[in-house]
């Protein structure tokens, strides 16, 4: 069979290239040396996104979500993954008129979470992302309990996302700041903590983290690839 074609509805490029580049990489244990599933992406600029963002207009960041589905539904895609934890806010106004099929990112994180058997999470993302509904919905529905950072470490979380990450600079004080993070939330009882930010598993991950890692990027991507191959 030949496997499903997958679309990606890209927001940030650095979180977009690494859950590409998982699906690529990975697709080889699945399919065989160098093969891996058809991929197209489409991406608007993050600055159409962020204009949208910062002043709450979450249906328009619903319409660019929907114009890149129709773009790659057009060149064949079968179904899509948006590799953008904070613009899944707006999902609810695309998936009604969507012409594909989406995979929900909170969705995929809340399922590894239970079969790795952890009870309570910590959500960490960009501000927007951390103060959403988009996770306490997937977590709690399937059982889980959920913390949030203060708001002082989720603005400087924030600033660390759009000011470096997004930007592709990688700090080790950056690092540090979310190693200190985590740490107290581990204090504070969470079991794992959920990079809820594409762009975090960048300089996160389970071997520098206080706490056990859902990498939200790479979860997405191998769900992906799992939809992509099956029959």
């Amino acid at each position: 069979m030949t496997p499903r074609h997958i679309g990606i509805v890209a927001c940030s490029a650095e979180g977009a290239a690494l859950c590409y580049r998982t699906i690529c990489v990975e697709g080889a244990a699945i399919l065989g040396p160098l093969a891996h599933p058809e991929v197209t992406v489409h991406t608007f600029s993050l600055a159409d996104y962020m204009a949208c963002i910062y002043r709450g207009d979450w249906a328009g960041v619903g319409e660019l979500m929907l114009h890149s589905a129709h773009k790659l539904k057009a060149v064949g895609a079968d179904f899509l993954v948006c590799p953008d934890n904070t613009i899944h806010q707006a999902l609810p106004h695309v998936v009604r008129r969507s012409p594909l099929p989406w995979l929900h990112i909170a969705e995929e994180v809340a399922g590894e979470a239970l079969a790795r058997g952890f009870k309570r999470l910590a959500i960490t993302g960009t501000r927007w992302l951390v103060d959403s509904k988009v996770y306490p919905d997937a977590l709690t529905a399937r059982g889980l309990a959920y913390m949030r950072p203060t708001p002082e470490e989720r603005d400087e979380i924030n600033r660390i996302i759009m000011d470096e990450l997004v930007c592709s600079v990688f700090k080790g004080e950056a690092v540090a700041y979310i190693q200190r993070v985590f740490a107290r939330i581990k204090d504070a009882g969470c079991d794992a903590v959920v990079l809820g930010c594409t762009e975090i598993p960048l300089i996160m991950n389970d071997a520098n983290s206080p706490l056990p890692t859902l990498d939200s990027t790479r979860l997405l991507a191998r769900a992906a690839l799992r939809r992509a191959v099956a029959a």
